[in-house]
C-alpha cells in the first residue's frame, strides 16, 4: 500500500533514508507488502506499527511492523556513513541515462538512488563526492539537461527536523523555477530548506549549474593552499571590527602566508568580498577535496 515514495516520507534521519533506499533497491518487494492487511485502529492496548501507523505491528510488545523494525535496524548501521553524506533531490526535463540505467558516474560511488517519475530523482552521496559527480553531470548532460537540483545534508536522529519533512519541503520547492536551465539549490544546514528565503535574501542560495561548478572548484583550491589554521585565522580578519590596526594584523598574516596562498587571495580580491560569499566559500569546504591538478 505504501509507495518508495512513501517510504522516503516517513523516515526521520538521515541514516533511515540511507536504509530506506537500500532496501528499495536490493528488495523491493520488502517494503511494497503487497496483500498485507493493515494494523488494528489505534486504542490503549493495541494498534498499528507506531511508525508507519499503517501495516500491523509485530506482536503486541513491538511497536513497529516488520519492514520499519527492518528499517530502524539497519539505520543503526548506517549513521556514521550518513553523516559524511549528501542528498540531492532532482527536478530534471529528463532523467540522465547514468540514473535511469544505475551506471553511476565515472568512479563516483553513489550510496543510495530512488527514482520517483520521469522527472524527480533523489540521490545519496559522500559529500566529497558532490563535485567529482556534478562535474561528470555536465560533461554528459550539460547542454541539454534543464531544470532544479537541490542540495542538502541529511539529518541526524536527535535534531528534531525529520528527513521526510526536508524531502516534501524540497519537492514543494521546486515549482517555482521554469525549466529554461539547469540551476542549483545549495543548503549548508538541514534547518534551511524550511526558511530559503534567509539564503536567498544573501544571494547564496540559488545558482546557474556551471556558477556552482565554479564554487566549488575555488573552495577546493582555497582548502588547498590554506592551512585550517590559516583559513580561521583569515575568517577572524574578514570579520574583524575596526579597531585602527588592521593593517598591522593583515601584514603578519601575508607574511605568514606562501606565495601561492598570497596570490590566490590577491587575485579574488577576497577583501572586498560581502560577508555572504564568504561565508558560502568556507560552507563549500566541507564538501570538496583537495584540489588535483592534471
Amino acid at each position: 500500500m505504501l509507495t518508495g515514495f512513501d517510504w522516503l516520507r516517513r523516515c526521520d534521519s538521515g541514516a533511515e533514508l540511507l536504509a530506506i533506499l537500500k532496501y528499495l533497491k536490493e528488495e523491493p518487494n520488502f517494503l511494497s507488502s503487497d496483500g498485507e492487511e493493515i494494523g488494528p485502529p489505534h486504542f490503549a492496548l493495541d494498534g498499528p506499527c507506531r511508525r508507519c501507523w499503517v501495516y500491523p505491528r509485530l506482536s503486541p510488545r513491538s511497536p513497529y511492523c516488520q519492514s520499519c523494525q527492518a528499517i530502524l535496524t539497519e539505520a543503526q548501521r548506517l549513521g556514521r556513513l550518513s553523516r559524511r553524506s549528501i542528498v540531492l533531490w532532482g527536478f530534471v526535463n529528463r532523467l540522465p541515462r547514468q540514473l535511469q540505467t544505475g551506471e553511476g558516474f565515472g568512479t563516483v560511488r553513489v550510496l543510495g538512488t530512488y527514482i520517483r517519475d520521469p522527472n524527480h530523482f533523489l540521490l545519496m552521496v559522500h559529500r566529497r563526492a558532490l563535485k567529482p559527480w556534478m562535474q561528470e553531470l555536465v560533461l554528459y548532460h550539460g547542454h541539454s539537461l534543464k531544470g532544479i537540483i537541490q542540495i542538502f545534508p541529511p539529518t541526524a536522529f536527535d535534531r528534531g527536523i525529520k528527513m521526510g519533512e526536508l524531502i516534501c519541503r524540497v519537492a514543494h520547492h521546486e515549482a517555482r523555477f521554469p525549466m529554461d536551465q539547469l540551476r542549483v539549490r545549495f543548503y549548508s544546514a538541514p534547518h534551511q530548506v524550511l526558511t530559503p528565503h534567509v539564503r536567498d535574501r544573501k544571494g547564496i542560495l540559488t545558482f546557474e549549474v556551471t556558477e556552482f561548478l565554479s564554487l566549488l572548484e575555488m573552495a577546493s583550491v582555497f582548502r588547498t593552499l590554506l592551512s585550517p589554521e590559516a583559513q580561521q585565522a583569515l575568517y577572524e580578519l574578514l570579520n574583524l571590527e575596526e579597531t585602527g590596526r588592521e593593517r598591522f594584523y593583515w601584514g603578519r598574516f601575508w607574511g605568514y602566508l606562501t606565495p601561492e596562498a598570497r596570490d590566490m587571495l590577491n587575485a579574488w580580491a577576497i577583501r572586498q568580498w560581502p560577508k555572504s560569499r564568504v561565508e558560502l566559500l568556507y560552507e563549500l569546504t566541507n564538501y570538496v577535496a583537495f584540489y588535483q591538478s592534471h
